[in-house]
């Protein structure tokens, strides 16, 4: 399937390619665009519209769009529950001091689009520090079980 997204990914427009890449659609296919044309490219391909204004897997009901991905595919595994509140915090700023980790991965996340402006670039350089991260989340589950 094609999704779409806003261009100049940070943190919740990295993690969520990443998951559903990894969890919703093996075969994913992403374009980035400026907001304002994200609309009429939906209309034009059949896109799937992530992290922007008003779509479903946005920014709704408190949810960041990780977590309304999470919502809508029923996604519900420890480690990746636990990733959620990591990506969450890093990606609203009011909220960045509520997971310990939060600040590392927004820290990361600057980094990594300084050195890979380029969208697609900086996804799959990105990855490798998500799947690390996600590893990490499911030993941190169990430990703390």
């Amino acid at each position: 399937m094609l999704w779409i997204t806003r261009s100049h990914v940070h943190v919740d427009r990295v993690a969520c390619p990443w998951l559903i890449t990894r969890f919703v659609d093996s075969e994913a296919e992403f374009m980035f665009v400026p907001s304002n044309q994200i609309e009429q490219v939906v209309i034009e391909t059949g896109a799937i519209p992530f992290d922007a204004p008003g779509v479903e897997l946005g920014h709704v009901d408190g949810r960041c769009s990780f977590e309304s991905i999470l919502h809508k595919y029923g996604l519900k595994e420890a480690g990746l529950l636990r990733l959620a509140k990591i990506v969450h915090a890093a990606d609203i700023p009011d909220e960045i001091d509520k997971d310990p980790i939060a600040r590392g991965l927004e820290a990361m996340a600057s980094g990594f689009s300084l050195r890979y402006p380029e969208d697609t670039e900086n996804l799959a350089h990105q990855f490798d520090l998500y799947d690390a991260l996600y590893a990490w989340c499911r030993l941190e589950v169990v430990k703390n079980r």
